[in-house]
């Protein structure tokens, strides 16, 4: 059973080495990674659902060496969760990519990288050890970059060594921290770590560690104010790319919060926690108001995920039972949002004779396009937190968290926040649907990019809005695992 936490790694992994293989068949490569990653979802969801029924954490030794001296894989609630909703994700992504017309899709490194992006981000929520959390960290930067390196976008390789370079200083800063920490405890394995941290946590280093973790996951989260780097990026990443990274790969950022703040530094959170909510409401209003005033449908979406990231540091800095929950559902139905909006927006843009997501080329051009219209009208109401929707279920949620709370002015400022949700989502699909064609040299292509995979991710937005209950249950189930470290501690040392 103890294999069941290493499968969601492996499976990509090894996946990724024989698409290698494949390179001479673009095509086969991608179907053969469709396939692995189905198979990868299949056995992340298998651990989830294992977890959760014996309410135990799945633990893998690497070895056979027993922790803290080997290296251990930890399949507990919420790596399960984060892993699943990842993959499920990174699933439709390759979807969209074998039905995209981009050049890159066809490259004989783009499957496996995409594979070994999956590997990455999968095993920095499932590893137990902060250095092994450096090493998934630099296996998702290095895949990232490459892959977005050779977009069609001319501002390609710009963008990639954007995101090299801020992610070699959130390296550094990984680093620093691990270095500072074993000094400090003699230790890296999270457990271990949380351990001797709650018995003497007067260490000199300990607050320079916080930092250094802190800055680390404020930069993987794209948090102000370290988000400049995100807008150039996502603008100019293939569609398939920057939906996985805008969506899920950001989330690597909420799961070291969560971690930090409900295992590592239990007693030092509460400083943590206010900074997130102050961090979370400045992102809130910096975000949507970048979003409102970009020309590109893509770059807003990109400011648009540091204003809903900021409503999930809210949750967690309230740090409630509710607040908890209701950031952990806002996480799974923001993956799936902002990646069925990105792939839509590709998919104007493979439309037009000039591929561009910005509003000058596609104003006008979704006339001729009424599904395309339909599937983003839904998405743009789940961005806002409007009903039937999954995001209409994420902020009731956090909104109820606040009340109960008495958050009263950070609950009306997350309230004008939302406002600027349904502007900048409506006023996108006013101009592409509505508005009369801006530049009229711009044609429409007979066919671009494949709508299945969007269509599937909207159908699970309207599903979770629907249908809630399944989600809300899990992440209580998590929530009440997170408030309960020594189960962590418990499953990974033993007795």
């Amino acid at each position: 059973m103890n294999h069941l936490a290493l499968l969601p790694i492996l499976i990509p992994f090894f996946g990724a080495v024989i698409a290698l293989f494949l390179m001479r068949a673009p095509r086969w490569q991608g179907y053969w990674s469709l396939g692995v990653l189905g198979t990868a979802v299949f056995s992340s969801s298998y651990l989830l659902w294992t977890v959760h029924a014996t309410g135990e954490a799945i633990v893998f030794y690497g070895g056979g060496w027993i922790a803290p001296f080997g290296i251990a894989i930890v399949g507990d609630l919420l790596g399960a969760l984060m892993a699943l909703m990842s993959q499920a994700v990174l699933l439709l992504g390759t979807l969209y990519a074998l039905g995209a017309k981009d050049k890159n899709a066809r490259y004989p490194g783009f499957y496996p990288l995409f594979l070994m992006l999956t590997t990455g981000l999968t095993g920095t929520f499932l590893t137990g050890d902060l250095f092994n959390l450096f090493v998934f960290t630099e296996l998702l930067v290095i895949s990232g970059t490459v892959l977005t390196a050779i977009s069609d976008d001319k501002l390609g390789a710009e963008a990639a060594y954007k995101y090299f370079y801020i992610s070699l200083l959130a390296a550094t800063f990984l680093l620093l921290a691990n270095g500072t920490l074993y000094v400090s405890y003699g230790t890296l394995n999270l457990a271990d770590l949380a351990e001797r941290i709650a018995q003497n946590p007067d260490v000199p280093l300990l607050t320079t560690s916080i930092a250094f973790l802190m800055a680390t996951f404020m930069i993987k989260s794209a948090v102000f104010p370290f988000h400049f780097w995100q807008p150039d990026f996502h603008t100019a990443a293939p569609t398939a790319v920057s939906a996985m990274l805008s969506s899920v790969v950001v989330k690597l950022g909420v799961y070291g919060f969560l971690r930090m703040t409900t295992l590592l530094f239990v007693e030092q959170a509460a400083l943590i926690q206010t900074l997130l909510v102050v961090l979370g409401v400045i992102g809130i209003f910096f975000g949507g108001l970048s979003a409102i005033g970009t020309h590109n449908v893509k770059r807003m979406l990109a400011y648009s995920t540091l204003a809903q990231i900021g409503f999930i540091l809210v949750g967690i800095g309230w740090g409630t039972p509710l607040s908890i929950a209701a950031a952990l559902v806002f996480t799974v139905n923001h993956s799936l949002i902002k990646a069925a909006m990105l792939m839509l927006a590709g998919f104007v843009a493979s439309r037009a004779s000039v591929k561009s997501a910005a509003f000058a080329v596609v104003t006008g051009l979704g006339q001729q396009l009424p599904l395309a219209g339909g599937l983003f009208f839904v998405g743009a109401l789940a961005l806002a937190g409007i009903p039937p929707t999954n995001g209409f279920i994420s902020k009731l949620l956090l909104f109820n968290s606040g009340v109960a709370g008495t958050q009263l002015l950070v609950l009306s400022l997350m309230a004008l926040g939302s406002l600027a949700t349904l502007i900048y989502t409506m006023r996108a699909f006013q101009r592409i649907w509505w508005e009369p064609q801006l530049d009229t040299a711009v044609t429409l292509k007979p066919t671009g990019d494949n709508l299945i995979a969007p269509a599937l991710l909207i159908g699970l937005v309207v599903a979770l809005g629907l249908w809630a209950e399944p989600l809300v249950q899990l992440t209580d189930a998590t929530t009440r695992w997170l408030a309960q470290p020594e189960f962590y501690i418990t499953a990974v040392l033993g007795n």
